[in-house]
Protein backbone atom coordinates (compact mmCIF):
# COMPACT_ATOMS: atom_id res chain seq x y z
CA UNK A 1 0.00 0.00 0.00
CA UNK A 2 1.01 3.38 -0.54
CA UNK A 3 1.86 6.17 2.29
CA UNK A 4 -0.19 8.83 2.02
CA UNK A 5 3.10 11.13 3.16
CA UNK A 6 4.44 9.32 -0.40
CA UNK A 7 1.60 9.74 -2.73
CA UNK A 8 3.03 12.99 -3.87
CA UNK A 9 6.49 12.14 -4.44
CA UNK A 10 5.19 8.73 -6.18
CA UNK A 11 2.50 10.96 -8.75
CA UNK A 12 5.12 12.82 -10.21
CA UNK A 13 7.62 9.88 -10.40
CA UNK A 14 5.10 8.17 -11.69
CA UNK A 15 4.59 10.72 -14.64
CA UNK A 16 8.36 11.28 -15.40
CA UNK A 17 9.74 9.06 -18.09
CA UNK A 18 13.23 10.09 -17.61
CA UNK A 19 14.27 13.53 -19.66
CA UNK A 20 17.14 12.96 -22.24
CA UNK A 21 20.33 14.66 -20.96
CA UNK A 22 22.43 14.96 -23.97
CA UNK A 23 21.24 14.68 -27.91
CA UNK A 24 18.68 12.00 -27.99
CA UNK A 25 18.38 8.33 -29.03
CA UNK A 26 16.11 8.89 -31.53
CA UNK A 27 16.82 6.43 -34.16
CA UNK A 28 14.71 6.99 -37.52
CA UNK A 29 13.81 3.60 -39.88
CA UNK A 30 11.88 5.26 -42.99
CA UNK A 31 9.54 2.69 -44.46
CA UNK A 32 8.46 2.23 -47.53
CA UNK A 33 4.39 2.64 -48.44
CA UNK A 34 2.12 1.72 -50.92
CA UNK A 35 1.07 4.85 -52.39
CA UNK A 36 2.35 7.85 -51.12
CA UNK A 37 6.04 8.25 -49.69
CA UNK A 38 4.65 8.21 -46.33
CA UNK A 39 7.12 7.70 -42.86
CA UNK A 40 7.53 5.50 -40.52
CA UNK A 41 9.60 6.14 -37.13
CA UNK A 42 11.05 2.30 -35.92
CA UNK A 43 10.89 2.00 -32.11
CA UNK A 44 10.08 -1.26 -32.47
CA UNK A 45 12.82 -3.88 -30.37
CA UNK A 46 16.08 -5.16 -31.02
CA UNK A 47 18.70 -6.96 -29.58
CA UNK A 48 21.93 -4.90 -28.27
CA UNK A 49 21.03 -3.84 -25.14
CA UNK A 50 22.71 -4.62 -21.78
CA UNK A 51 20.39 -7.49 -19.13
CA UNK A 52 18.76 -9.28 -21.95
CA UNK A 53 17.44 -5.30 -22.64
CA UNK A 54 15.85 -4.48 -25.61
CA UNK A 55 18.74 -1.76 -27.98
CA UNK A 56 18.51 2.07 -26.85
CA UNK A 57 15.36 0.83 -24.01
CA UNK A 58 16.35 1.18 -20.28
CA UNK A 59 14.68 0.16 -16.90
CA UNK A 60 12.65 3.13 -14.71
CA UNK A 61 12.43 2.28 -11.41
CA UNK A 62 10.55 4.20 -8.75
CA UNK A 63 11.56 5.25 -4.91
CA UNK A 64 10.28 2.87 -1.78
CA UNK A 65 9.19 -0.16 -4.42
CA UNK A 66 12.01 -2.77 -4.28
CA UNK A 67 10.64 -5.28 -6.35
CA UNK A 68 11.24 -4.70 -9.93
CA UNK A 69 8.95 -5.76 -12.71
CA UNK A 70 10.85 -8.28 -15.11
CA UNK A 71 11.77 -7.33 -18.91
CA UNK A 72 12.98 -9.65 -20.87
CA UNK A 73 13.87 -9.53 -25.08
CA UNK A 74 12.47 -12.60 -26.96
CA UNK A 75 12.42 -13.62 -30.17
CA UNK A 76 10.97 -16.33 -32.58
CA UNK A 77 13.57 -16.57 -35.20
CA UNK A 78 12.53 -13.77 -37.28
CA UNK A 79 10.68 -11.36 -34.74
CA UNK A 80 11.35 -9.99 -30.86
CA UNK A 81 9.20 -8.51 -28.49
CA UNK A 82 9.38 -7.90 -24.62
CA UNK A 83 8.05 -10.16 -21.88
CA UNK A 84 7.33 -8.50 -18.84
CA UNK A 85 6.60 -10.08 -15.48
CA UNK A 86 5.39 -8.64 -12.50
CA UNK A 87 4.65 -9.97 -9.06
CA UNK A 88 3.80 -7.79 -6.80
CA UNK A 89 6.49 -5.29 -8.33
CA UNK A 90 6.52 -2.24 -10.37
CA UNK A 91 8.86 -0.53 -13.16
CA UNK A 92 8.79 1.08 -16.75
CA UNK A 93 10.97 0.12 -19.78
CA UNK A 94 11.40 3.48 -21.34
CA UNK A 95 12.50 4.85 -25.02
CA UNK A 96 13.62 8.33 -24.96
CA UNK A 97 12.96 9.65 -28.21
CA UNK A 98 11.89 13.89 -29.56
CA UNK A 99 9.02 13.82 -32.40
CA UNK A 100 6.33 16.24 -33.15
CA UNK A 101 3.02 14.86 -33.20
CA UNK A 102 1.91 16.84 -35.61
CA UNK A 103 4.59 14.93 -38.26
CA UNK A 104 3.96 11.64 -37.22
CA UNK A 105 1.09 11.61 -34.84
CA UNK A 106 0.18 8.22 -35.49
CA UNK A 107 1.03 5.65 -32.92
CA UNK A 108 1.37 1.44 -33.35
CA UNK A 109 2.28 -1.38 -31.54
CA UNK A 110 1.23 -5.09 -30.28
CA UNK A 111 0.58 -6.59 -27.26
CA UNK A 112 -0.69 -9.81 -25.58
CA UNK A 113 -1.55 -10.41 -21.55
CA UNK A 114 -1.63 -13.92 -20.31
CA UNK A 115 -4.43 -12.44 -17.27
CA UNK A 116 -5.91 -9.10 -16.23
CA UNK A 117 -5.61 -7.73 -12.32
CA UNK A 118 -8.34 -9.28 -10.75
CA UNK A 119 -8.24 -6.39 -7.64
CA UNK A 120 -7.47 -3.63 -10.48
CA UNK A 121 -9.24 -0.25 -10.39
CA UNK A 122 -8.34 2.49 -12.81
CA UNK A 123 -9.88 5.07 -10.09
CA UNK A 124 -8.20 3.87 -7.02
CA UNK A 125 -4.87 4.60 -6.34
CA UNK A 126 -4.82 1.14 -4.40
CA UNK A 127 -6.24 -0.37 -7.52
CA UNK A 128 -3.73 1.47 -10.33
CA UNK A 129 -2.05 -1.75 -11.45
CA UNK A 130 -2.15 -3.06 -15.47
CA UNK A 131 -1.55 -5.92 -16.70
CA UNK A 132 -0.13 -3.89 -20.17
CA UNK A 133 -0.05 -0.26 -20.86
CA UNK A 134 1.82 2.05 -23.50
CA UNK A 135 3.12 5.53 -22.15
CA UNK A 136 3.55 8.36 -24.40
CA UNK A 137 5.01 11.55 -22.73
CA UNK A 138 4.84 14.68 -23.72
CA UNK A 139 7.60 17.93 -23.17
CA UNK A 140 7.17 20.66 -20.63
CA UNK A 141 8.29 24.05 -21.98
CA UNK A 142 8.29 26.45 -19.45
CA UNK A 143 8.12 29.65 -21.73
CA UNK A 144 4.46 28.54 -22.20
CA UNK A 145 3.16 27.57 -19.05
CA UNK A 146 1.47 29.81 -16.86
CA UNK A 147 2.80 31.08 -13.77
CA UNK A 148 1.29 28.45 -11.57
CA UNK A 149 2.76 25.59 -14.19
CA UNK A 150 6.26 27.24 -13.39
CA UNK A 151 6.04 27.32 -9.86
CA UNK A 152 5.08 23.64 -9.64
CA UNK A 153 7.40 22.13 -12.42
CA UNK A 154 10.09 24.23 -10.52
CA UNK A 155 9.37 22.58 -7.74
CA UNK A 156 9.59 19.04 -9.31
CA UNK A 157 12.58 19.98 -10.85
CA UNK A 158 14.12 20.61 -7.54
CA UNK A 159 13.26 17.18 -6.76
CA UNK A 160 13.64 15.26 -9.56
CA UNK A 161 16.56 17.31 -11.10
CA UNK A 162 15.01 17.78 -14.41
CA UNK A 163 11.00 18.59 -15.63
CA UNK A 164 8.48 16.26 -15.28
CA UNK A 165 6.81 15.81 -18.88
CA UNK A 166 3.52 18.51 -19.62
CA UNK A 167 1.46 15.53 -19.95
CA UNK A 168 1.05 11.77 -20.48
CA UNK A 169 -1.20 9.20 -22.39
CA UNK A 170 -1.70 6.01 -20.77
CA UNK A 171 -2.67 3.36 -23.16
CA UNK A 172 -4.08 0.57 -21.23
CA UNK A 173 -5.19 -2.91 -21.12
CA UNK A 174 -8.13 -1.90 -18.65
CA UNK A 175 -9.25 -3.90 -15.50
CA UNK A 176 -12.56 -2.23 -14.67
CA UNK A 177 -13.31 0.34 -17.55
CA UNK A 178 -14.86 -0.43 -20.84
CA UNK A 179 -13.19 -0.43 -23.73
CA UNK A 180 -13.06 3.32 -25.10
CA UNK A 181 -13.36 5.01 -21.58
CA UNK A 182 -11.10 7.57 -20.45
CA UNK A 183 -10.24 8.64 -16.74
CA UNK A 184 -7.72 11.02 -15.23
CA UNK A 185 -5.12 8.47 -13.42
CA UNK A 186 -5.50 8.27 -9.62
CA UNK A 187 -2.50 10.24 -9.15
CA UNK A 188 -2.54 13.19 -11.39
CA UNK A 189 -5.14 14.62 -13.65
CA UNK A 190 -1.53 15.39 -16.16
CA UNK A 191 -2.03 11.43 -16.85
CA UNK A 192 -4.70 10.00 -19.05
CA UNK A 193 -5.67 6.47 -18.91
CA UNK A 194 -7.05 5.27 -21.77
CA UNK A 195 -8.76 2.14 -21.83
CA UNK A 196 -7.44 0.69 -25.67
CA UNK A 197 -8.20 -3.16 -24.31
CA UNK A 198 -10.11 -4.33 -21.41
CA UNK A 199 -11.15 -7.22 -19.56
CA UNK A 200 -10.60 -10.81 -20.48
CA UNK A 201 -12.03 -11.55 -23.50
CA UNK A 202 -8.51 -11.16 -25.73
CA UNK A 203 -6.51 -12.68 -23.27
CA UNK A 204 -3.33 -15.40 -24.77
CA UNK A 205 -3.81 -13.26 -28.30
CA UNK A 206 -1.38 -10.78 -30.20
CA UNK A 207 -3.42 -7.60 -30.64
CA UNK A 208 -2.47 -4.72 -32.56
CA UNK A 209 -3.38 -1.25 -31.88
CA UNK A 210 -3.47 1.71 -33.56
CA UNK A 211 -4.27 5.47 -31.52
CA UNK A 212 -3.52 8.84 -33.37
CA UNK A 213 -1.47 10.35 -30.08
CA UNK A 214 -2.16 14.26 -31.66
CA UNK A 215 -5.67 13.78 -31.52
CA UNK A 216 -5.68 12.21 -28.52
CA UNK A 217 -3.99 14.65 -26.46
CA UNK A 218 -5.96 17.72 -28.08
CA UNK A 219 -9.36 15.75 -27.18
CA UNK A 220 -8.35 14.80 -23.27
CA UNK A 221 -6.05 17.87 -23.58
CA UNK A 222 -7.86 20.49 -24.96
CA UNK A 223 -4.95 22.16 -26.47
CA UNK A 224 -2.32 21.26 -29.46
CA UNK A 225 0.60 18.81 -27.83
CA UNK A 226 4.41 19.48 -27.44
CA UNK A 227 7.07 17.21 -28.85
CA UNK A 228 6.58 13.35 -27.73
CA UNK A 229 10.12 13.06 -25.46
CA UNK A 230 9.08 9.22 -24.54
CA UNK A 231 7.49 6.45 -24.93
CA UNK A 232 7.46 3.50 -22.34
CA UNK A 233 6.00 0.14 -21.46
CA UNK A 234 4.87 -0.73 -18.18
CA UNK A 235 3.60 -3.81 -16.42
CA UNK A 236 3.10 -3.74 -12.60
CA UNK A 237 1.37 -5.47 -9.89
CA UNK A 238 2.56 -3.41 -6.32
CA UNK A 239 -0.33 -1.85 -5.34
CA UNK A 240 -2.75 -5.17 -5.21
CA UNK A 241 0.11 -7.41 -4.95
CA UNK A 242 -0.85 -9.47 -7.68
CA UNK A 243 0.87 -10.99 -10.58
CA UNK A 244 0.65 -10.10 -14.19
CA UNK A 245 2.49 -11.57 -17.75
CA UNK A 246 2.48 -9.32 -20.88
CA UNK A 247 4.33 -8.94 -24.15
CA UNK A 248 4.97 -6.55 -26.36
CA UNK A 249 5.91 -5.81 -29.52
CA UNK A 250 6.23 -3.70 -32.64
CA UNK A 251 6.27 -0.13 -31.93
CA UNK A 252 5.94 2.79 -34.94
CA UNK A 253 5.18 6.29 -34.82
CA UNK A 254 3.70 7.30 -38.04
CA UNK A 255 3.04 10.13 -40.35
CA UNK A 256 -0.07 8.66 -42.55
CA UNK A 257 -2.41 6.02 -40.63
CA UNK A 258 -3.35 4.19 -43.87
CA UNK A 259 0.33 3.90 -44.12
CA UNK A 260 1.59 2.93 -41.13
CA UNK A 261 1.61 -1.00 -41.53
Amino acid sequence: MIRRDNVGLRAWKRLVIVFWSFGFLLVAVFLSSTGADEKCLDFSFKPGGADRLPQDWKPLTFPKIARHTSYTLESDGKTFWVKAESRNSASALVREIRVDPKLYPILRWRWRVENIIQKGDERKKEGDDYAARVYVNFRYDPEKASLWERTQYALASGIYGHYPPKGALNYIWANKLERGQIVDSAYTSRSKMIAVESGPERIGEWVSEERNIYQDYVSYFGEDPPDVIAIAIMTDTDNTQEKAVAYYGNNTLCSNCSDCR
